[in-house]
């Protein structure tokens, strides 16, 4: 199997070499490699010190993901506001800034004896705040930087190295608790930080950011326009409620498959971390995919046809029984798959979303969908705890997985699936609409 790097290479050498002669965004993707290494690393490096380091219990370990989730919530549509207002650049410095002095601080607390839970539960919540401002700025950043043709492959490349990220962060941040002590390990993780900002900060690029007047009620004012833009728009809409209709029954969905896994089929912990693993490959080729399809087939027919085989695939997992190396091998397959497809119909999605969206709306638009998505979340994945209580595992797993297959109809459903190989035209923005 490939390593995260080596597919993200080849995902690199897919992008046209124009793009690649645009030192800003060889800046960007580096920065943005190397901030998601350090987030990623450090969602595994915290709890493990709360275990390790503070012999937390299952209940406080729940507390302190939740908070560090938390800011994705509470703080998405102000973020998308800000990110706005000011330039990328200077919001993703401060934003790996503030991270990289949080572990900094965890690191010397710790080396003290002076790290408790409530410092580390403001440490994660630090860290989850930071990093939504981080997430919209970059997403924002790659619109100011490249031209309109090179969104998708722009996208393809950004995106296939956070797929990287997601599986080595967490392998890198385990390994570096295991081979090191924790305040090492924090202070390590802390350099990823560092050198994105040494990469972001060699972007040249002037951004040239409207003035706003800075009172609250101008803020309340703003975050109004962006939902208003996402709901008048037909394609923001069908993205942002096919988003929405994933994200709670994924988050249903992964409830009851991480009971469905050792309860039902009765795996052990390694065969597990395997299957989940397998994503993480799968997102990488589906990131390859995306710099080539949608110009080829059209965005429309790519991302009706992979959402419906992305989510679709996974209907197969609630008929497998028992722990024998074929059902491991297809529970494998399976997420191979999803992620592939899965990873194709995100690319896809901000390349159109990016696309329609104007300039002074960017930040805005991706806090509205991200806060209309993920926001959602928690509410899924109670819904999927109670299904699988009263209802029993296989049989919630699967309504879970049915409802998944949702977003794809209403993409089906919706002018999103006439969309051709061109993307749509930036709509216009309410910014100046009271």
């Amino acid at each position: 199997m490939p390593s995260g790097y080596s597919a993200v290479s080849d995902s690199a050498r897919s992008v046209t070499p124009s793009l690649w002669r645009n030192s800003d965004f060889r800046s960007l993707w580096i920065g943005q490699t190397a901030s998601q290494l350090g987030e990623h690393a450090s969602l595994v490096i915290l709890p493990l010190i709360a275990v390790l380091t503070l012999n937390v219990g299952a209940d406080q370990l729940g507390v302190l993901r939740a908070v560090g989730q938390a800011p994705q919530l509470l703080l998405a549509l102000f973020v998308g506001v800000w990110v706005d207002r000011w330039r990328t650049r200077t919001v993703m410095v401060l934003a790996d800034l503030g991270r990289a002095l949080a572990l900094g601080g965890a690191a010397v607390a710790a080396l003290v004896g002076g790290l408790g839970l409530p410092a580390l539960l403001a440490i994660a919540f630090t860290i989850g705040a930071l990093s939504v401002f981080f997430d919209v700025a970059y997403q924002a950043s790659l619109v100011r930087l490249v031209r309109r043709d090179q969104l998708l492959q722009g996208n393809s490349a950004i995106e296939g190295s956070r797929s990287a990220a997601q599986i080595g962060g967490p392998a890198l941040g385990g390994t570096m608790m295991s081979l090191l002590s924790a305040p090492i390990a924090a202070a390590s993780s802390a350099l990823f930080f560092v050198v994105s900002i040494l990469g972001i900060s060699r972007i040249r690029h002037r951004e040239s950011i409207p003035q706003h007047p800075g009172g609250p009620q101008r803020i309340w004012r703003q975050i109004h326009e962006g939902l208003r833009f996402v709901v008048r728009d037909t394609w923001l809409r069908t993205v942002c409620l096919a988003s929405a209709a994933f994200q709670v029954s994924f988050a249903a969905m992964m409830t009851a498959y991480l009971l469905f896994l050792p309860r039902e089929l009765h795996l052990s912990g390694t065969a597990i971390g395997l299957v989940l693993a397998a994503t993480g490959p799968g997102a990488l080729v589906g990131s390859l995919l995306a710099a080539r399809l949608p110009s080829r087939l059209g965005y429309g027919t790519v991302l009706v046809a992979a959402a419906a085989i992305g989510d679709g695939v996974l209907l197969c997992v609630p008929a497998l029984h028992g722990t024998s190396v074929a059902t491991i091998a297809a529970l494998i397959a399976i997420n191979l798959v999803f992620g592939a497809f899965g990873q194709l119909v995100n690319v896809a999605v901000m390349a159109v979303r990016q696309a329609v969206t104007p300039n002074t709306m960017q930040g805005r638009v991706t806090a509205t969908l991200t806060f209309a998505g993920m926001g959602l979340t928690p509410f899924g994945s109670l819904l999927g705890g109670l299904l699988a209580e009263h209802w029993r595992i296989r049989p919630a797993l699967l309504v879970t997985v049915a409802g998944m297959m949702l977003s794809p109809v209403l993409m089906a459903l919706s002018p999103l699936a006439r969309l051709g190989p061109a993307l749509p035209a930036p709509a216009a923005t309410h910014d100046h609409v009271h």
